[in-house]
């Protein structure tokens, strides 16, 4: 008999891929998503990627009816239900905080009711906001961070003590968090939350830091979405990207395929009980780099980014992944290089419409004092 996997927020971009991925490996996958129009558009339908054998339930992962009807007969759990944003977390603070962090305990209590075999949970590299930076010495600085004066006068990169500029390097699993917006501290919240109530209830957990996720599915009309999808539904409307900084804050960018086996592997793996792992692409590329190659995937080399010289709340400068421990402990292997991935997301591109609300955004942001 096949074992059934629930996924929260499976209708969504990463969650449909996680149950493709599922389906090809033997298990029966239902998707509790309450289709959020933000995401997948005011008619919030059944989206046309999902594959026919997902089992859809329409509902809210606050709502603990839904949920213990979703959790009957589930062998394991991946909670990927959230809402996504730095930006918009810092003004919408009641709605974040709601469903990110309520969700995740509604869901947590029903667990402890009807256990399960495993629970994996979506976190976030945005916890440990800056990432790791080495200073001339040869020195680790894990908790160098940039003041509000400094960013005023444009000066975007960190500084030690000295005021000798900081080397970044790949940030692992050990370093402490340093949470910078409203979505990081709701990450980390669903992270601990279900790490201890999986301890406490013997209830094997994973708890997965996803850093910059891109490719084909992703919301082109989410002004919060990822960095790759805003860049792209831009270009689709022949607009240049905005660039915040200058554009050379460097980001480690993963394809969504891998991380589909990656969270394949955090279910597999008996060693990936009771860890957290980095799931990245174990490379860094610039803001600036980015936008150039998705221009050039989708034919709109023409287009030139447009740097804004702005900061936006809650960013930071630099952070990319240390996948040492995922190598190691889950076997995860990046496949999908960043070439190949963009042409895979270009191809899915032609055709798609997106209503570029970037502007309507940025202007959001600005009115409300979160830029500088």
């Amino acid at each position: 008999m096949n074992k059934k996997i629930l996924i929260t927020g499976g209708a969504g971009f990463i969650g449909s891929h996680l149950a493709d991925e599922l389906l090809r490996a033997g298990y029966a996958v239902r998707a509790l998503d309450n289709l959020s129009p933000q995401v997948h558009g005011e008619k919030a339908k059944r989206p046309d990627y999902l594959d026919d054998d997902v089992e859809l339930i329409a509902g809210d992962v606050r709502d603990p009816g839904m949920v213990r009807k979703a959790l009957s007969g589930v062998d394991a759990v991946y909670h990927l239900a959230a809402l996504v944003g730095v930006g918009q977390s810092m003004y919408q603070v009641q709605r974040y905080t709601d469903v990110n962090n309520v969700g995740t305990a509604v869901l947590l209590e029903a667990l402890v009711e009807q256990p399960v075999e495993r629970l994996i949970v979506a976190s976030s590299m945005s916890l440990y906001g800056e990432g790791l930076y080495r200073a001339p010495d040869g020195q680790c600085v894990g908790g160098a961070c940039r003041t509000l004066d400094q960013l005023k006068v444009r000066e975007w990169e960190l500084r030690g003590d000295g005021g000798e500029t900081l080397m970044p390097v790949p940030t692992p699993e050990t370093k402490p968090p340093s949470l910078a917006s409203v979505y990081a501290l709701s990450k980390f919240d669903q992270e601990r939350l279900c790490l201890m109530i999986g301890k406490s209830y013997n209830i094997p957990t994973v708890a997965l830091r996803f850093f910059n996720i891109y490719g084909p599915r992703q919301a082109l009309s989410n002004p919060y979405t990822g960095v790759l999808a805003i860049f792209a539904s831009r270009l689709l409307n022949n607009k240049p990207p905005l660039i915040n900084e200058d554009g050379h804050q460097r980001r480690d960018f993963v394809s969504v395929f891998d991380v589909a086996r990656a969270c394949r592997l955090a279910l597999e793996v008996p060693a990936a009980a009771g860890q957290v792992f980095n799931v990245g692409s174990g490379r860094n590329y610039s803001v600036r780099e980015i936008a150039e190659r998705i221009a050039d995937a989708l034919g709109k080399q023409h287009i030139v980014p447009e740097v804004t010289d702005k900061y936006r709340m809650g960013d930071i400068r630099h952070c990319f992944a240390d996948i040492t421990l995922a190598r190691e402990l889950l076997g995860y292997h990046p496949q999908v290089d960043l070439d190949e991935g963009l042409v895979s997301l270009a191809s899915w591109l032609e055709g798609q419409v997106a209503i570029d609300r970037v502007a309507e955004a940025s202007a959001e942001l600005a009115a409300r004092g979160l830029t500088v």
